[in-house]
């Protein structure tokens, strides 16, 4: 990894230098203190992290820093569903997809090649010419999996996690309100959407329900586990 690193900083500066990019010494301090991480990162985490090595750079020079690099091949951009832009090394030849868990935001880089292959199988019989591609995987990490509760309310389900609704708490009164929606003990549902706050909508099979936030918090349910 080193003698990538290597020679992508070399390839920066020729590259900036044909170019006549201002302040190249800078840009490379950047740079280097961006590849000596491997996680994704923030703008605003790689001006920490350069004022950890002794260097003061402004937010927006780092931006523009990290915009040439995007532009010339350097970094990646990434903009998972939380909004936050993330970037990461872009090493020319390598492609890896990304997992994230929605409930730490913690991302794991993966690879495998026969899943690229079979990407580029199905381009080609629907006659579509593959120029690149993003996969992104959205669940809940093993770290995050163990800490689960057996049983939690729905008003706390990520969207898109399925779960079988198992009780109702808050007496006959709430029982008798999902009935009368339509949903029974022992539904498997699917959270369509959740902001945390508000109302939650949810499916079973085909058909779609709004819940209120205060429902969602007396029907309890159990994760289904999936592989």
């Amino acid at each position: 990894m080193k003698q990538i690193h290597d020679q992508e900083q070399e390839q920066f500066k020729k590259l900036f230098q044909s170019e006549n990019v201002d302040r190249l010494e800078d840009r490379l301090k950047v740079l280097e203190v961006f590849l000596s991480t491997e996680t994704h990162i923030t703008a605003d985490d790689l001006v920490t992290l350069l004022e950890k090595k002794g260097h003061r750079f402004d937010l927006e020079f780092v931006k523009s820093t990290l915009h040439l690099m995007s532009r010339y091949g350097f970094a990646r951009v990434n903009q998972f569903d939380n909004g936050r832009v993330l970037y990461e090394h872009r090493h020319l030849g390598h492609h890896h997809d990304h997992m994230i868990c929605t409930k730490c935001k913690k991302i794991i880089e993966f690879e495998n090649p026969s899943l690229e292959d079979q990407q580029i199988q199905i381009a080609k019989a629907h006659g579509f010419h593959l120029l690149q591609h993003r996969m992104e995987l959205y669940g809940i990490c093993a770290e995050c999996l163990k800490e689960r509760q057996a049983l939690l309310p729905l008003s706390i389900a990520k969207q898109g996690e399925r779960l079988i609704i198992r009780e109702v708490h808050g007496g006959g009164t709430a029982r008798a309100r999902i009935l009368s929606m339509g949903l029974r003990i022992g539904d498997e549902i699917e959270v369509i959407s959740n902001q945390g706050q508000g109302q939650m909508v949810i499916a079973v099979d085909v058909k779609r329900f709004i819940i209120g936030r205060g429902m969602a918090e007396k029907i309890i349910c159990e994760p289904v586990r999936k592989g």
